[in-house]
């Protein structure tokens, strides 16, 4: 079961591994992990492999993991990190570490007023304890932002990139051993510039 559109008519549909993208729309290459989603929902999976836009806000995705019964959580995002250059695509196991409790807060302030955020939709649902243990993160580092639909080509190999990466984790193909356990945004130990095709 596919569904790019998000969270209506779903929350019955179980699987054993979500994959997931979170962001805004047209908004050139911050909108690269929703390209890289509409092209993924258009796949065929195999049975219990569950592909949706999962940016309908931390607070409502929160039941819908609990709902699901996911063991595994694959999430894509466009964002910019330091140091990081643009086509870069990081993949890593988040270890799970919690900000402080003032910075969940400030992280709930933000999801009820409505802002997508890979970061906290992360934090969010974990701290209730929806987010599967083996959760996968994968970030396209963007190159421009500006309305769109456009990608800058750097980007649209980082999608396509992205979308491999995506399709072998699920088949088994590749060793999520070899994906560091790191904070969010991937910390020191994630080599920008190191290839991730499996």
């Amino acid at each position: 079961m596919t569904d790019a559109a998000g969270p209506r008519g779903l929350h019955h549909e179980r699987g054993h591994t979500l994959v997931g993208a979170i962001g805004y729309r047209f908004l050139r290459d911050h909108s690269a992990s929703m390209v890289a989603l509409d092209r993924l929902c258009a796949e065929d999976w195999p049975a219990g492999v569950i592909v949706e836009d999962v940016s309908y806000g931390p607070i409502a995705l929160v039941p819908r993991l609990e709902e699901g019964g996911f063991r595994r959580a694959i999430l894509l995002g466009a964002l910019s990190r330091p140091g990081r250059a643009a086509g870069t695509v990081t993949a890593y196991r988040w270890d799970g570490v919690l900000p402080t409790p003032d910075d969940i807060q400030v992280a709930v302030t933000e999801a009820v007023t409505g802002v997508i955020s890979l970061d906290n939709a992360l934090v969010i649902t974990r701290h209730f304890g929806a987010l599967p243990d083996d959760t996968i993160v994968i970030e396209i580092e963007p190159e421009t932002e500006a309305f769109g639909e456009e990608l800058t080509p750097r980007v649209e190999e980082a999608v396509a990139q992205a979308c491999v990466l995506v399709r072998a984790l699920v088949a088994g193909d590749g060793d999520t051993g070899v994906l560091p356990r790191a904070p969010i945004g991937g910390g020191p130990r994630v080599e920008a510039s190191a290839p991730l095709s499996p």
